[in-house]
């Protein structure tokens, strides 16, 4: 069995959830989880219900802020010579941290895999490739540790997850020397998810017309709970901001329900959200290539189409 280490980021009281959804795919392993500077009040109840063996908390000098120098100094003293793997999920930070951490073991690494499993201690994981028209079998071989980030929202939550004893401790860390440290954090704000975690998430194209007429899908966002994007053309044309943009150039995205509203279907756009699980589209073109890709579709004017599901929606929820 293969000794195993999932780097958590807090958020909030606990942590990403994407970590939830990694340890519940690692059931039957025993897996630590390893998490730098501060942690939530929940986290190491939480983590401990979805598998976690030990918590260990990483804090020193320097590691209270994200820096890319200073915990992967932190992370590769603790890993040592102690772990096979070491998962993370493919957020912003881990795509900019474990690449790093890899490099300074000379080890391999597969990124954002959809879906992975073990035979015995070998890994084997799924990842799509040329904008997910295809989907690799990927393996790692050469030194340990292995390094592995998941999408978020790929593998879903475990409904019976396995407890594990969630063991806590705190571990001395050394930053090392940090070249640029940062300062401060301002978060936006929006207390929304954002795109990479959401569950759900309500999207506008070039056919929302302005700024403003988003509006029409953030109601609709507050009622589901979502997440609100954009395509490229909208985002292009002024009427959202870059970090609501989703596709080849924007973010990727895996939620459980994603609905394109007045979104033609672009091959950048669809690599960005193709691993939806159910895709809702709202179009008036009939011949939109996004039809081909939704699990559910209504050709109709957004404007008309959009509030009604928002006064249907609010009945049922």
């Amino acid at each position: 069995m293969a000794n195993v280490l999932v780097f958590a980021e807090a958020n909030g009281d606990t942590v990403k959830s994407v970590t939830f959804e990694i340890l519940g795919k690692l059931s039957g392993h025993s897996v630590d989880v390893a998490i730098v500077g501060d942690m939530g009040s929940n986290a190491v109840a939480d983590l401990a219900k979805f598998g976690a063996a030990n918590v260990h908390n990483l804090k020193g000098a320097d590691l209270d802020k994200y820096s890319p120098e200073g915990y992967g100094n932190a992370l590769k003293e603790f890993i040592g010579s102690n772990y096979d793997y070491v998962f993370a999920g493919a957020t912003s930070l881990a795509k900019d941290l474990m690449p790093r951490v890899a490099g300074m073991f000379d080890a391999g690494m597969a990124s954002e895999v959809t879906n992975f499993n073990f035979d015995g201690d070998n890994f084997a994981g799924t990842r799509p490739l040329f904008a997910g028209k295809v989907l690799a079998k990927v393996e790692l071989s050469g030194p340990k540790p292995h390094f592995v980030t998941v999408r978020p929202n790929a593998l879903g939550l475990p409904e019976n997850p396995t407890a594990g004893a969630g063991t806590s401790n705190e571990v001395a860390a050394n930053a090392g020397e940090i070249k640029a440290a940062i300062r401060e954090i301002i978060k936006g704000a929006s207390e929304k998810l954002d795109l990479t975690e959401a569950n759900i998430i309500v999207s506008g194209g070039r056919a929302m017309k302005s700024a403003e007429n988003f509006k029409v899908l953030e109601e609709l966002a507050e009622v589901l709970g979502a997440t609100v994007g954009a395509s490229r053309a909208a985002v292009d044309s002024g009427y959202a901001a870059h970090s609501m943009q989703v596709g080849q150039t924007g973010k990727t995205v895996s939620p459980s329900l994603y609905i394109a509203c007045g979104i033609s279907g672009a091959i950048q756009h669809l690599a960005g959200m193709r691993t939806s699980k159910v895709i809702v589209a709202i179009n008036t073109d009939p011949d939109a290539p996004i039809f081909t890709k939704a699990d559910y579709g209504i050709v109709g004017d957004l404007f008309t189409v959009v509030p009604l599901l928002k006064e249907e929606f609010s009945k049922i929820l």
